[in-house]
Protein backbone atom coordinates (compact mmCIF):
# COMPACT_ATOMS: atom_id res chain seq x y z
CA UNK A 1 0.00 0.00 0.00
CA UNK A 2 1.35 3.65 -0.91
CA UNK A 3 1.54 6.13 1.84
CA UNK A 4 1.39 10.07 1.07
CA UNK A 5 4.72 11.57 1.99
CA UNK A 6 4.80 15.22 2.48
CA UNK A 7 7.79 15.59 4.25
CA UNK A 8 11.64 14.18 4.43
CA UNK A 9 13.49 15.23 7.85
CA UNK A 10 16.59 14.42 9.30
CA UNK A 11 20.56 14.48 9.30
CA UNK A 12 22.35 15.60 6.38
CA UNK A 13 25.47 13.79 5.46
CA UNK A 14 27.82 16.68 3.16
CA UNK A 15 29.75 14.29 0.73
CA UNK A 16 30.92 17.12 -1.98
CA UNK A 17 32.63 15.42 -4.16
CA UNK A 18 32.37 16.43 -7.85
CA UNK A 19 31.94 13.78 -10.56
CA UNK A 20 30.41 11.00 -8.01
CA UNK A 21 29.66 8.37 -10.20
CA UNK A 22 27.68 5.06 -10.01
CA UNK A 23 30.87 2.86 -9.83
CA UNK A 24 31.75 4.43 -6.81
CA UNK A 25 28.06 4.70 -5.50
CA UNK A 26 28.01 0.98 -5.77
CA UNK A 27 30.65 -1.16 -6.65
CA UNK A 28 31.32 -3.95 -9.21
CA UNK A 29 31.51 -6.73 -6.70
CA UNK A 30 28.03 -6.13 -5.10
CA UNK A 31 26.07 -6.52 -8.47
CA UNK A 32 26.29 -10.54 -8.44
CA UNK A 33 23.19 -10.71 -6.91
CA UNK A 34 20.09 -11.73 -8.73
CA UNK A 35 17.47 -9.43 -6.61
CA UNK A 36 18.23 -6.20 -4.91
CA UNK A 37 18.80 -7.56 -1.12
CA UNK A 38 22.13 -6.53 0.77
CA UNK A 39 23.18 -3.65 -1.28
CA UNK A 40 23.65 -1.20 2.26
CA UNK A 41 26.85 -2.97 2.94
CA UNK A 42 28.12 -1.82 -0.96
CA UNK A 43 26.79 1.74 -0.71
CA UNK A 44 29.92 3.86 -1.29
CA UNK A 45 32.36 0.97 0.08
CA UNK A 46 35.59 2.40 -0.85
CA UNK A 47 35.22 5.67 0.01
CA UNK A 48 33.38 4.16 3.66
CA UNK A 49 35.91 1.37 4.02
CA UNK A 50 39.81 0.90 3.64
CA UNK A 51 41.28 -2.21 1.27
CA UNK A 52 41.19 -4.49 4.07
CA UNK A 53 37.67 -3.85 5.12
CA UNK A 54 37.98 -1.62 8.04
CA UNK A 55 35.99 1.42 8.16
CA UNK A 56 37.84 5.01 7.19
CA UNK A 57 37.44 7.06 10.97
CA UNK A 58 37.48 10.14 8.54
CA UNK A 59 34.49 9.36 5.95
CA UNK A 60 31.71 11.03 7.12
CA UNK A 61 28.98 8.47 7.26
CA UNK A 62 31.45 6.68 9.75
CA UNK A 63 31.42 9.35 11.98
CA UNK A 64 28.97 8.65 14.73
CA UNK A 65 26.80 11.94 14.31
CA UNK A 66 26.30 11.02 10.92
CA UNK A 67 25.67 7.08 11.03
CA UNK A 68 22.02 7.73 10.54
CA UNK A 69 21.74 10.40 8.24
CA UNK A 70 18.92 10.03 6.06
CA UNK A 71 19.99 12.76 3.63
CA UNK A 72 23.05 13.19 1.36
CA UNK A 73 24.08 16.19 0.05
CA UNK A 74 26.48 15.73 -3.12
CA UNK A 75 28.72 17.71 -5.70
CA UNK A 76 27.95 18.73 -9.03
CA UNK A 77 26.72 15.97 -11.67
CA UNK A 78 26.34 13.60 -8.63
CA UNK A 79 25.34 9.57 -10.16
CA UNK A 80 27.26 10.13 -13.62
CA UNK A 81 28.43 7.21 -15.04
CA UNK A 82 27.06 3.88 -16.01
CA UNK A 83 23.34 2.86 -15.54
CA UNK A 84 23.51 1.27 -12.78
CA UNK A 85 19.98 0.88 -10.96
CA UNK A 86 21.78 -0.63 -7.85
CA UNK A 87 23.24 2.71 -6.78
CA UNK A 88 19.70 4.11 -5.96
CA UNK A 89 18.67 0.52 -4.15
CA UNK A 90 21.77 1.04 -1.99
CA UNK A 91 21.21 4.07 -1.05
CA UNK A 92 17.56 3.45 -0.37
CA UNK A 93 18.23 0.55 1.82
CA UNK A 94 20.84 2.22 4.09
CA UNK A 95 18.57 4.90 4.76
CA UNK A 96 19.15 7.56 2.51
CA UNK A 97 15.28 9.24 1.15
CA UNK A 98 16.92 12.05 -0.57
CA UNK A 99 19.85 13.76 -2.64
CA UNK A 100 20.79 17.12 -2.80
CA UNK A 101 22.96 18.45 -5.24
CA UNK A 102 23.17 20.92 -8.03
CA UNK A 103 23.54 18.82 -11.12
CA UNK A 104 22.77 14.75 -11.49
CA UNK A 105 23.70 12.42 -14.16
CA UNK A 106 20.64 11.83 -16.16
CA UNK A 107 20.36 8.28 -15.96
CA UNK A 108 20.76 8.41 -12.41
CA UNK A 109 18.33 10.93 -11.99
CA UNK A 110 15.85 9.07 -13.59
CA UNK A 111 16.61 5.38 -12.06
CA UNK A 112 16.42 7.66 -8.21
CA UNK A 113 12.81 9.29 -9.60
CA UNK A 114 11.71 6.44 -10.62
CA UNK A 115 12.22 4.24 -7.70
CA UNK A 116 11.34 6.92 -4.89
CA UNK A 117 14.37 8.26 -4.06
CA UNK A 118 13.72 11.99 -4.18
CA UNK A 119 16.20 13.95 -5.70
CA UNK A 120 16.69 18.15 -5.20
CA UNK A 121 18.55 20.17 -7.83
CA UNK A 122 19.81 23.68 -5.93
CA UNK A 123 22.38 25.68 -6.83
CA UNK A 124 25.75 25.30 -5.30
CA UNK A 125 25.34 28.58 -3.43
CA UNK A 126 22.26 27.59 -1.72
CA UNK A 127 23.38 24.58 -0.44
CA UNK A 128 26.42 26.47 0.87
CA UNK A 129 23.72 28.03 3.17
CA UNK A 130 22.00 25.12 3.80
CA UNK A 131 25.11 23.34 5.04
CA UNK A 132 26.20 26.25 6.86
CA UNK A 133 27.73 24.98 10.17
CA UNK A 134 28.40 21.67 8.52
CA UNK A 135 31.50 20.22 9.83
CA UNK A 136 30.80 21.61 13.38
CA UNK A 137 27.90 19.85 14.04
CA UNK A 138 25.21 17.95 12.56
CA UNK A 139 22.86 19.88 9.69
CA UNK A 140 19.41 19.13 10.01
CA UNK A 141 17.05 19.43 7.00
CA UNK A 142 13.25 19.49 6.14
CA UNK A 143 12.17 18.64 2.80
CA UNK A 144 8.81 19.78 1.83
CA UNK A 145 7.87 18.07 -0.65
CA UNK A 146 4.14 19.53 -1.34
CA UNK A 147 5.71 23.15 -1.44
CA UNK A 148 8.95 22.21 -2.77
CA UNK A 149 11.36 23.31 -0.11
CA UNK A 150 13.90 22.46 1.47
CA UNK A 151 14.93 24.23 5.04
CA UNK A 152 17.46 24.11 7.76
CA UNK A 153 15.66 26.11 9.60
CA UNK A 154 16.73 29.50 9.16
CA UNK A 155 17.16 29.55 5.63
CA UNK A 156 14.64 27.90 3.00
CA UNK A 157 15.29 27.71 -0.82
CA UNK A 158 12.64 26.39 -3.75
CA UNK A 159 12.95 23.43 -6.33
CA UNK A 160 11.67 22.27 -9.25
CA UNK A 161 10.14 18.66 -9.94
CA UNK A 162 8.35 17.93 -13.18
CA UNK A 163 4.40 17.20 -12.46
CA UNK A 164 4.89 13.08 -12.95
CA UNK A 165 7.36 12.72 -10.27
CA UNK A 166 6.03 15.60 -7.89
CA UNK A 167 2.86 13.38 -7.65
CA UNK A 168 4.77 9.63 -7.66
CA UNK A 169 7.12 11.36 -4.97
CA UNK A 170 4.57 12.85 -2.77
CA UNK A 171 2.30 9.63 -2.88
CA UNK A 172 4.86 6.72 -2.58
CA UNK A 173 4.85 5.81 -5.98
CA UNK A 174 7.76 4.17 -8.27
CA UNK A 175 7.51 3.74 -11.74
CA UNK A 176 5.27 0.50 -11.97
CA UNK A 177 2.92 2.28 -9.12
CA UNK A 178 2.37 5.18 -11.39
CA UNK A 179 1.79 3.20 -14.49
CA UNK A 180 -1.30 1.69 -12.56
CA UNK A 181 -2.86 4.59 -11.83
CA UNK A 182 -3.84 4.06 -15.64
CA UNK A 183 -4.84 0.65 -15.29
CA UNK A 184 -8.23 1.28 -16.81
CA UNK A 185 -7.36 3.29 -19.55
CA UNK A 186 -4.26 0.44 -20.65
CA UNK A 187 -6.68 -2.24 -20.58
CA UNK A 188 -8.91 -0.46 -22.94
CA UNK A 189 -6.08 0.37 -25.08
CA UNK A 190 -5.01 -3.39 -24.98
CA UNK A 191 -8.64 -4.55 -25.73
CA UNK A 192 -9.36 -1.75 -29.32
CA UNK A 193 -5.84 -2.80 -30.45
CA UNK A 194 -6.33 -6.63 -30.51
CA UNK A 195 -9.96 -6.34 -31.69
CA UNK A 196 -8.26 -4.18 -35.13
CA UNK A 197 -5.40 -6.66 -35.08
CA UNK A 198 -6.59 -10.06 -33.70
CA UNK A 199 -3.71 -11.96 -34.72
CA UNK A 200 -1.35 -10.32 -31.96
CA UNK A 201 -3.26 -11.10 -29.04
CA UNK A 202 -1.87 -13.81 -27.07
CA UNK A 203 1.13 -14.59 -29.66
CA UNK A 204 3.56 -16.20 -26.83
CA UNK A 205 0.17 -18.56 -25.19
CA UNK A 206 -0.62 -19.65 -28.58
CA UNK A 207 3.14 -20.24 -29.62
CA UNK A 208 3.51 -22.35 -26.69
CA UNK A 209 0.37 -24.28 -27.40
CA UNK A 210 1.38 -25.35 -30.88
CA UNK A 211 5.55 -26.84 -29.61
CA UNK A 212 4.17 -28.50 -27.02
Amino acid sequence: MNTKTTLIEGIAAHLAQANLDTDQIMPKQFLRGIDKQGLAAGLLYDLRFYPDGKPRPDFILNLPDYQNASILVGGANFGCGSSREHAVWGMQQFGIKAVIASSFGEIFYSNAMNNGLLLVMIPDESIEQLMTGAGKAPVRLTIDIEKLKVTNGHVSVSFHLSERHHKMILNGLDMLGSSLLYKNEIISFADKWHEQRPWLKDVARTVREKLN
